[in-house]
């Protein structure tokens, strides 16, 4: 299966063969990240740990910021599904935990650190860091539609908002506080968010913003 040559390096989905390759690159390049941060990042070694030649890896992804956009997008899809308890206290919990076991674990805080950092000077690597949150919120937030609908929480909530509430304090601890990113912890964040969208704290203003801003 050929590529678009149009399309940016790391955007074309492949298949059979293709994908195996693929997979094995971006798992590579996950375990290289998670190791030695994207300053050392290296499209050779990533091919070396993959076991696939240099120029497969050069010509399907070009550069270390397509390689990383495609790692984060495959992550994105990856991840698991929402859970639906029928009430937005458990359905936020359950997000929490997720998060949490996310950046609790050795190999994925890592990751997520590594790629964060890169973000914050490297404009494509941010692109794909903000399209991989709007996968994995725009996932999430029809639990707080569904809130709204039960009545648990106001007409007007901004759903996006809440979700974003319940990881902020886990990624606070994970990047600035190093507390520890235990399930008591998820349970604190997922508990907040909720009370503070039953109180109406999110609820959108005219302008589209928090009455509150």
């Amino acid at each position: 299966m050929g590529f678009d040559e149009g399309a940016d390096p790391g955007t074309v989905r492949p298949g059979g063969r293709t994908a195996r390759v693929r997979a094995s690159v971006l798992r590579a390049a996950g375990d290289a990240l998670a190791e030695h941060g994207f300053a050392h990042l290296d499209l050779a070694d990533v091919a070396r740990r993959a076991e696939v030649g240099r120029t497969t890896v050069y010509r399907r992804w070009g550069t270390v910021t397509g390689l990383v956009a495609d790692l984060l997008l495959d992550m994105a899809e990856q991840s698991l599904p929402r859970t639906e308890t029928g009430s937005l206290l458990g359905d936020l919990k359950a997000n929490a935990r997720l998060v949490q076991r996310t950046l609790a674990d050795p190999r994925q805080g890592a990751l997520f650190k590594a790629v964060i950092a890169a973000a914050t000077c490297e404009a494509k690597t941010a692109e794909a860091l903000h399209r991989f949150y709007d996968i994995r919120v725009n996932e999430w937030a029809p639990c707080v539609q569904q809130a709204v609908d039960r009545g648990e929480v106001p007409e007007g909530t901004d759903a996006h908002e809440v979700i974003r509430a319940v990881s902020a304090p886990l990624y606070y601890r994970l990047l600035t506080s190093g507390d520890r990113l235990d399930e008591a912890a998820a349970e604190q964040a997922a508990e907040a968010a909720a009370a503070a969208a039953r109180a109406g704290a999110y609820v959108r203003g005219d302008d589209g913003r928090g009455e509150g801003e």
